[in-house]
């Protein structure tokens, strides 16, 4: 076997974090090696190599999907597909921004023309702002008449946004659940883990944030919990093959996605630990990252026009503070 490197030195060389190289393998990027005395992780060179592919291609803002599409084919078709979609987006980024940038220099001109002392010169800058909504949503990326929306226009800030999302420092309190257990996904989705812990939605409560559920992302695999009412007897009920346990909690630091597609949740997901790299917390890596989906199918949701998630990253405080 080739010489390996331990976790420690490869996360000071790329200057990531350990919990984004974990990440990189739940995702099946790349793979480790254990060190049975100090059960480190440990790299060999295939998996540096890989390493330093995944960092130019995250450099070039490529998704985890997409990485995931170029190793696993045969040759260099899949990066090359890639590539040129990723060209031809900020070509249509850019298209967009022209047409932005036009709008705001008429609505200026428009602006400085109009008293606001005067109603009726409010007015008229209403009118023009109707007008300029009317052709935003007329207006394809390349100022070409199309079924476009507003919603292209937030996709694409979207994708230029590079801030890290507002954060908060939540304490997710103790409380009893009723748990699938850790397996891995296709036996979450597919063997009826998930299924048995819905049919008894009917004992759940919310407990944070108005959340009654949880899909927790540990190193072992996925699992799916329900917080339980305080009045339940889980001793009168068959609830196999659930478990029933205490969850601890603890603190998390929490943001929203407000999309539900794996890529943006896995940019919300870096620029959260981002944010914590910079603050007197450090990622708990005993603890697995929590997710919760609020969908638009509900009297509740349905305003939002999107589904949100929520996501938790386990935080302690940092040692040396």
């Amino acid at each position: 076997m080739n010489k390996l490197i331990k976790i420690k030195e490869v996360t000071s060389k790329y200057d990531i974090t350990a919990r984004t190289l974990r990440y990189y393998e739940d995702m099946g990027l790349i793979s480790s090696f254990r060190d049975n005395e100090n059960d480190y992780r440990m790299y060999d060179e295939k998996a540096i190599s890989r390493i330093e592919q995944i960092l130019i291609l995250r450099k070039l803002n490529i998704s985890i999907k997409d990485i995931g599409r170029i190793f696993a084919a045969p040759d260099s078709s899949a990066v090359l597909e890639v590539l040129d979609k990723k060209v031809q987006n900020i070509d249509d980024e850019i298209a967009l921004l022209h047409e932005l940038k036009d709008v705001v220099l008429d609505f200026i001109r428009e602006i400085e023309q109009i008293n606001f002392a005067d109603n009726s010169d409010i007015k008229q800058l209403y009118n023009k702002a109707k007008d300029i909504e009317t052709q935003l949503v007329s207006v394809d990326y390349i100022g070409k008449p199309s079924g476009s929306t507003v919603e292209r226009i937030i996709e694409v800030t979207e994708k230029l946004d590079n801030k890290v999302p507002d954060v908060m420092v939540v304490r997710v309190p103790k409380i009893r659940v009723a748990s699938t257990g850790v397996m891995s996904w296709y036996e979450l989705m597919e063997n009826g883990g998930s299924k048995q812990l819905w049919d008894n939605k009917h004992l759940y409560k919310e407990f944070v944030f108005g959340c009654a559920d949880f899909l927790i992302r540990t190193e072992s695999g996925f699992e799916w919990i329900q917080a339980l009412k305080d009045d339940v007897d889980v001793t009168q009920m068959d609830l196999a093959p659930l478990e029933i346990y205490d969850f601890e909690g603890g603190l998390y630091a929490m943001a929203v996605s407000i999309n539900g597609d794996m890529d943006s949740i896995d940019k919300v997901e870096e620029k959260v630990c981002r944010w914590i790299e910079t603050t007197n917390f450090e990622y708990d890596g005993n603890r697995g990252v929590m997710g919760h989906m609020a969908y638009n199918d509900n009297e509740i949701t349905k305003g939002l026009g999107y589904a949100q998630l929520q996501r938790f990253v386990p935080i302690k405080l940092k040692e040396d503070v």
